[in-house]
């Protein structure tokens, strides 16, 4: 079970989610912080402590805006640690995907907190806490993977497997290399969600894997990928983001 610390400055906010966690039958204890320096002197304590201390903290659910320090601030400061504990970003704010994803977030969640979104990152953080051999799918090292409808059969599909999607209404449309899945899940859901995977939200209508992108072209003003045969629009305010995502990205 989970030992969790979460961190907002606004404190209405800070008890909706203490109250969503400690409901969550995963999360052992859930304590809060109203901002950054007590949310890195209690979590100096935890890594003092050990994994096994009394005051161990397994994740930390992070606000990004605050006053002082900023949760990417803390969540920089974390990289330096041996064995940090996890993170998970809780913001109002969409614009900060890319760099939770360079921080080696396992989830971004967006505000307003939903029940059912916060238990799905319960649920990742979960996954990647418990013992080796009582990972879900630990023994056949199967990869996490979404469900798709062909013609009344569910056929579940590999996330690695999936190049770039399309946004086609409140549907999604998801590319592999086999062909497409038409799934019933906004583009932005799957941006939320699949941030910390890899996955750039280009355009208004395409989110791609940002390690399934083999060209970057610049013509006349306007910016493409390449992904597989398929070329796909950069929207302006998108490309100048995507470019240094790709550089960082290439440099590792």
């Amino acid at each position: 079970m989970l030992r969790a610390l979460a961190v907002d400055d606004e404190k209405p906010a800070l008890e909706e989610l203490l109250y969503l966690l400690r409901s969550d039958a995963r999360v052992r204890s859930a304590e809060g912080a109203t901002d950054a320096t007590e949310a890195l002197r209690r979590i100096g304590r935890a890594l003092d402590a050990g994994p096994d201390g009394e005051d161990a903290i397994d994740v930390v659910f992070l606000d990004i805006h605050m006053a002082g320090l900023t949760g990417l601030d803390v969540a920089r400061l974390l990289a330096g640690f041996a064995r940090p504990p996890l993170i998970v970003f809780v913001t109002a704010h969409e614009g900060f995907a890319v760099h939770a994803f360079d921080l080696k977030a396992v989830d971004y969640v967006l505000k307003p907190v939903r029940r059912e979104r916060l238990a799905e990152a319960v649920r990742r953080v979960s996954d990647l806490t418990a013992p080796a051999d009582h990972r879900p799918g630990a023994a056949s090292a199967t990869p996490e993977q979404i469900p798709v409808e062909l013609g009344g059969v569910t056929r579940f599909v590999p996330i690695d497997d999936i190049a770039y999607v399309e946004a086609q209404g409140d549907y999604a449309r998801l590319h592999t290399d086999d062909g497409s899945h038409l799934v019933r899940i906004p583009l932005s859901t799957l941006e939320e969600r699949w941030a910390a995977r890899g996955f750039v939200r280009i355009h208004r209508s395409h989110l791609v894997a940002l390690g399934r992108i083999d060209e970057l072209r610049l013509d006349a003003g306007a910016t493409t990928v390449r992904v597989g045969s398929a070329e796909l629009a950069v929207s302006r305010r998108h490309a100048r983001q995507l470019r240094d995502l790709l550089m960082r990205h290439v440099r590792g």
